[in-house]
C-alpha cells in the first residue's frame, strides 16, 4: 500500500522496506497510531523531525521527512521528500481513495463573505433535495449533521480535507462546498492541491494574511488558483456509482475590481454577478441584483438574469449578504443545471451563520450584534447600513489577531472611529504579543477619540462588553466584533474557552435580561 501511496511524489531517498501497510495519516505525533504514515512538517515554532522518534515509538510505519536523520528504526519506512506538507496532499488524496472524484465541488474564496456564501450554497442544494456536505471556518456536515469547527482555521490541513471529502462520499453525498482560503489554495501548503474543483466562487479580494503571502499580488494570486484549478481537474465524475460530466465554471463578484483577473485564471465559463449596478460583460448571463430595500431581519430585492426578472426575499440581516446570495444562487444552478428562478422560493428560508451578524434579543432597550468582521475591508462592509437606520449611539467592542498582519491595526482604529460614538477595544486573538501594546496599536488610528470617553482600552474582553451594555441606552446598538463564531481567545500559553453569544448572553442575564 506505501507504494500506491508514494506512487505520485518524488523522492529524494527511501530507506527501510519497499512496503508497508498503511492504517492512518498523521503529521502530529501524538495522533500516531499503530501503523500510521507519520508527516514530519517543518512549522513556525517547532520542527516535525523532532518528534519523528515519538512517532516510531507510538507505531508509525513509514515516515515522510526533509532531511536526513541520524538514525533510522529498523522495520520503517522512510521517504525523504523536498516538502512533506506538499506531499502529503497526493498522499492523503490517494490513501482516501480520491474522494473529490465521486463529488461535484464548489470552492468558495474571498477576503469576506467565505463562510457565509458556502452555508447558503450548501443550504440550498440540500433544501432543493440534493444532498450536499461542506467545511468551512464555523462549522461542517460530511454527511451526518452540522458540527462546529473547533479550529481557527479556515481551510485544515490535507489530511483532514481528504477525509471530510470521503466521508461525505461514503455518506451519499452529492456535493461538495469546500471554504477555500489563500493559505488552502497556495502552493505553500498545498492543501487543496488535489481537489478536482468543478466550479470556483470568487467574492472579493483586500489586503489581509500579507504576514504569510508577503504581497497583496501573491496574496490574489493564491486565491485565483481555484479558478486554475477547473482547468486542471477532471469533470468526469463518478457519483453514486453512475458516471457524470459534471459542468465547470467560475462565478465572480464584479463589483471587486478583481474579477476580470479571476475569470482570465480559468478557460472555463465565468458567471458574474453584482448588486451595485455593474453590468456584466459579453458571456455566460449573469446575475443583478436591483432595487435593493433592507431592514432588519433581511433584504428585499429584483433579480435579473438572461433577460428574466424576478423578486427575491433573504431573512439574513445585513445589506451585503445580497451579494452572498447571488454568488449562492449562480454556484446552485450552475452545478445543477436547475433553472435559477426555480431557486428562488427557498431563499427565505436560508438561515445565517451563528455569529454573522447573529442579533441578541432578551428584551434589552438596546439592538446587539455580534459579527465576525475583523479586516478594515468588512468594517466598510458592515458598518455604513448600520449607521443610516441606527439613530442613537453606536459602539462596538473588537480587536486585532495577533502575529497576523500589523498594518491593518491603525486602519481598523480609523475607520470604527469615522462610524461609532464608542470604541472599546479588548483581545481577539493575542497569540504570542503583549495584549496591551496591540491594542495601542489599533488605538493609534483614532488619537482624537478622548480616553475614557469615546475610547476605551480593556484588553479582558468579557468586561468590555460589560462596559459596553453600561453605556448603551434605549435605540443604541452595541456591535460586537471579530470573534463571532470562535470557541477560544488564544494567548501565549495557548487557547482559553470563550464564546462570544455566550458571554454577550450571560451579561444580559446580569442586568436581569434572560
Amino acid at each position: 500500500m506505501l507504494s500506491e501511496l508514494a506512487a505520485g511524489i518524488s523522492c529524494l531517498d527511501r530507506r527501510g522496506p519497499a512496503e508497508a501497510e498503511i492504517a492512518g495519516l498523521a503529521y502530529d505525533s501524538r495522533a500516531v497510531g499503530p501503523g500510521f504514515l507519520f508527516f514530519a512538517l517543518p512549522g513556525l515554532h517547532s520542527d516535525g523531525q523532532s518528534f519523528i522518534g515519538a512517532a516510531v515509538q507510538t507505531g508509525a510505519a513509514a515516515v515522510v521527512h526533509r532531511d536526513e536523520l541520524p538514525s533510522y528504526a529498523p522495520g520503517v519506512a522512510y521517504l525523504r521528500v523536498a516538502d512533506p506538507r506538499f506531499a502529503m496532499s497526493p498522499i492523503a488524496a490517494e490513501f482516501y481513495g480520491r474522494p473529490s472524484r465521486s463529488l461535484g465541488v464548489i470552492g468558495v474564496t474571498g477576503t469576506e463573505g467565505k463562510s457565509t456564501t458556502v452555508y447558503l450554497i450548501y443550504q440550498l442544494l440540500n433544501l432543493a433535495g440534493r444532498k450536499a456536505g461542506f467545511f468551512s471556518t464555523v462549522m461542517s456536515d460530511t454527511g451526518s449533521g452540522e458540527r462546529p469547527n473547533p479550529e481557527h482555521q479556515t481551510t485544515p490541513e490535507a489530511t483532514a480535507v481528504q477525509r471530510m471529502l470521503a466521508a461525505m462520499r461514503d455518506s451519499g453525498c452529492e456535493f461538495a462546498v469546500v471554504e477555500s482560503s489563500s493559505h488552502g489554495l497556495s502552493p505553500r501548503t498545498n492543501r487543496l492541491g488535489d481537489v478536482a474543483f468543478d466550479a470556483g466562487v470568487f467574492m472579493n479580494v483586500t489586503s489581509e494574511h500579507l504576514e504569510f503571502h508577503g504581497s497583496w499580488e501573491r496574496y490574489r494570486d493564491d486565491k485565483a488558483n481555484l479558478f486554475r484549478a477547473l482547468d486542471k481537474a477532471s469533470h468526469a465524475k463518478t457519483i453514486g456509482g453512475l458516471s457524470r460530466e459534471l459542468p465547470a465554471f467560475g462565478v465572480a463578484c464584479l463589483d471587486d475590481d478583481s474579477a476580470p483577473y479571476f475569470a482570465a485564471a480559468t478557460s472555463k465559463p465565468t458567471f458574474f454577478f453584482s448588486s451595485k449596478g455593474r453590468t456584466p460583460p459579453s458571456g455566460p448571463p449573469g446575475f443583478l441584483a436591483t432595487g435593493i430595500r433592507s431592514d432588519e431581519r433581511g433584504a428585499t430585492f429584483s433579480i435579473e438574469s438572461g433577460g428574466e426578472r424576478a423578486e427575491a426575499r433573504i431573512e439574513l440581516p445585513g445589506a451585503f449578504n445580497v451579494d452572498n446570495a447571488l454568488a449562492a444562487l449562480a454556484a446552485a444552478s450552475g452545478i445543477t443545471g436547475v433553472p435559477w428562478k426555480d431557486f428562488l422560493p427557498l431563499l427565505p428560508k436560508l438561515k445565517p451563520v451563528r455569529g454573522r451578524m447573529t442579533r441578541i434579543d432578551r428584551g434589552q432597550s438596546f439592538e446587539l450584534l455580534v459579527d465576525y468582521a475583523h479586516t478594515p475591508s468588512s468594517f466598510l462592509t458592515v458598518f455604513p447600513p448600520l449607521r443610516e437606520r441606527v439613530t442613537g449611539k453606536m459602539i462596538c467592542v473588537f480587536g486585532s489577531g495577533g502575529e497576523r498582519d500589523t498594518e491593518k491595526r491603525p486602519r481598523q482604529g480609523r475607520i470604527a472611529a469615522d462610524w461609532f460614538d464608542v470604541v472599546i477595544l479588548a483581545d481577539e486573538d493575542p497569540r504570542g504579543e503583549d495584549p496591551a501594546e496591540l491594542l495601542e496599536q489599533i488605538a493609534a488610528g483614532c488619537p482624537e477619540l478622548p480616553r475614557g470617553e469615546r475610547l476605551f482600552i480593556i484588553p479582558d474582553r468579557p468586561s468590555a462588553i460589560r462596559k459596553a451594555f453600561s453605556l448603551a441606552g434605549k435605540g443604541d446598538l452595541v456591535a460586537l466584533l471579530g470573534k463571532g463564531h470562535e470557541n477560544s481567545i488564544i494567548y501565549k500559553d495557548g487557547p482559553i474557552p470563550y464564546d462570544e453569544i455566550g458571554e454577550a448572553e450571560k451579561a444580559l442575564a446580569e442586568l436581569g435580561y434572560r
